[in-house]
């Protein structure tokens, strides 16, 4: 479908301010004030000072909580987005409610005791973000996330996506009959996005720890759905004579 820019002058806006950009910078002011995620339940909680708040804002990282506090702002991230912050850009450190700081495999045994698919679906979170997708959660739309080229005040989200595994079976079992096509492909086309479907293979079956990520492939697949308007011979008028 190609991207939907909102309002005269935002692609300009977004090629001269690349996520890429964006996200580096972020990640070096999370490493310079030593940026510590405070776990609740299936989130973290980051609180951000105002510099910090407009990057995590541009980034696309988390969202931010009401709070009473004037020269602070809490962030609510969710576990793909803490763990790619700490595991894959390392500028933050996840603490307990003891101020105990988490190692990797310690944040990871947390997450998937949490949320029994995590190692796909933040394997599939981490492969579009490192291709500068900002990625959000898709949950309005029946999908498991949404990705935008830019930031959602510059452009529509291109991608409907869904992760799958045929190793998970029943626990991520979507997409297994036609009307399960047939549906989701009618709500994307509703909502102008295209249907992207992540794949992942996993080499090992072991995910005890992160160590197992380098062991998954993603394979991408986009779908579409095809109308037989666009197939049909035009027809051709005959001349009588």
């Amino acid at each position: 479908m190609g991207s939907r820019w909102k309002g005269k002058g935002a692609e300009v806006k977004a090629l001269a301010d690349p996520i890429s950009e964006i996200v580096s910078q972020l990640q070096y002011s999370l490493i310079s004030s030593n940026s510590r995620g405070l776990l609740s339940g299936m989130s973290v909680l980051l609180k951000a000072d105002a510099e910090l708040t407009d990057l995590l804002n541009r980034a696309c990282f988390g969202r931010p909580r009401v709070t009473s506090e004037k020269n602070e702002q809490w962030f609510q991230l969710s576990m793909e987005e803490a763990f790619y912050l700490q595991y894959s850009l390392k500028c933050i450190k996840v603490v307990d409610n003891n101020d105990t700081e988490l190692n990797n495999d310690e944040l990871w045994k947390h997450m998937t005791s949490k949320k029994e698919t995590f190692p796909i679906l933040f394997k599939a979170f981490s492969h579009l973000r490192s291709k500068n997708w900002v990625t959000r959660s898709g949950s309005q739309y029946g999908v498991d996330f949404v990705a935008y080229r830019h930031h959602p005040a510059l452009v529509h989200s291109e991608y409907a996506v869904l992760v799958l595994s045929a190793q998970d079976g029943s626990a991520n079992g979507r997409l297994r009959v036609w009307s399960d096509f047939h549906c989701t492909l009618r709500l994307c086309g509703s909502v102008a996005k295209t249907l992207l479907i992540l794949d992942v293979e996993q080499q090992q079956s072991c995910a005890a720890s992160p160590s197992c990520l380098d062991n998954y492939i993603v394979e991408e697949r986009t779908i579409i759905r095809w109308s037989p308007e666009q197939g049909r011979e035009k027809k051709v008028k005959c001349d009588p004579s």
